[in-house]
């Protein structure tokens, strides 16, 4: 769990932090708010303080053990969104006359602006100035985007969406970097194969797993690109992503790519089968017989074409799970084996069983998949 302070500033964008403390709250964190009094004329003390779980931050004029301001100094990251101009000028000018700019100045965390305002003053020479002055002592700039301001005017000033925020954050924070300079193809979804223009055969895979390895991938400093079938899930900003359907789809990105990669994470629930035949039209007999051809195996194509490649399969049985998953881990050559339950299927939690080339297995308790990716990685990355 990290400490986390949230500054929010003067902004008619304030009421959009408040699903920012609920991301932050839903990965574990802990999560302190301080609001300047202009901030409390946009969104009230209390809706920050039931989110977050904790005393929310105003005046400095109420007796504490410690100095308020050193106290939340030692903070993981402390986070200014929305940041105004006057708060950023502040800040740049060496100015602390209240909690939050107070907090800033005590301490040597990382501080993350995410500026929101009219495109007007956003393109303020003065603002850019005291930006890029900030930049040079090491604060960092979350930069807003274009759309519809408060004016109703299209331009660039708006606030950034939630998550993509914190997204950012965690990029921030994660300064290791373990895999800076590796290129990581992951693959999520489902395939469908079609028997005709309107049906298909396919699995109950909803791709949460596969995209959650690629955000966790991204936090560690890897190149990401995600190649995925259809998912119940958006992709992570800042991944390149690639959109298929079918295996045959599939094969086509991954072996055109491989040879370029250092690590291969396959997460796509891919078909085992396809139909042999095809019918132009919709199929209407009152009984039906359809013959299916194997799939090629995808993950040892890939593993022969790029030798040096680092893979990771996924295994789902019903039955014999370890045994089963350990022959896959063996015939395909694998580096790392993930034995997956089938209840997770479609479900934001699973429990799975890692195994590595070496067979030392390790079987995780049930977690959210979020959780799974961070074990996933973190074990990738200790054998490389």
């Amino acid at each position: 769990m990290k400490k986390i302070v949230i500054g929010v500033t003067g902004s008619i964008a304030a009421y959009k932090v408040l699903e920012v403390i609920r991301e932050f709250k839903k990965r574990g964190e802990e999560v302190l708010c301080v609001l300047t009094s202009e901030a409390t004329k946009f969104v009230s003390p209390l809706s920050f303080s039931i989110l977050s779980g904790n005393e929310v931050i105003v005046d400095f004029f109420k007796p504490r053990e410690t100095p308020i301001h050193i106290n939340l100094a030692n903070s993981a990251l402390i986070l200014v969104a929305p940041s105004t101009y006057n708060f950023i000028g502040k800040v740049a000018s060496g100015i602390a006359d209240d909690p939050l700019s107070c907090i800033i100045a005590a301490t040597s965390t990382p501080v993350v602006f995410a500026p929101c305002m009219d495109t007007g003053m956003w393109e303020n020479p003065v603002l850019q100035e005291n930006i890029k002055k900030l930049k040079k002592f090491g604060y960092y700039f979350i930069e807003p985007e274009i759309g519809e301001l408060a004016s109703l005017k299209i331009g660039k000033g708006r606030f950034p969406e939630p998550k993509f925020i914190v997204e950012e954050v965690y990029r921030i924070l994660n300064s290791n970097k373990r895999l800076k300079d590796k290129k990581i193809l992951v693959t999520a979804g489902r395939t469908e194969e079609d028997i005709d223009p309107i049906r298909c055969i396919t699995n109950k895979s909803s791709g949460k797993m596969g995209y959650a390895l690629a955000f966790e991938a991204r936090l560690q400093g890897g190149d990401v690109t995600l190649i995925s079938g259809p998912s119940s899930v958006f992709p992570p900003s800042g991944i390149k992503f690639v959109e298929i359907r079918t295996t045959k789809e599939l094969k086509k990105e991954i072996l055109s790519r491989v040879s370029d990669f250092d690590i291969l994470i396959m997460t796509a629930a891919v078909a085992d089968y396809t139909p042999m035949q095809y019918s132009q039209e919709k199929i209407k007999e009152k009984q039906l017989t359809i013959s299916f051809e194997k799939t090629q195996d995808i993950l040892k194509l890939a593993k022969k074409k790029n030798k040096k490649l680092f893979t990771v399969g996924f295994s789902l049985e019903l039955e014999e799970h370890i045994k089963r998953a350990k022959e896959k881990l063996k015939n395909k050559c694998l580096d790392v084996i993930v034995s997956n339950d089938v209840s997770s299927l479609s479900s934001p939690q699973a429990q799975v069983t890692l195994i590595d080339k070496n067979l030392k297995t390790k079987t995780l308790s049930l977690l959210s998949k979020l959780e799974v990716a961070k074990k996933i990685i973190a074990l990738i990355i200790a054998r490389i």
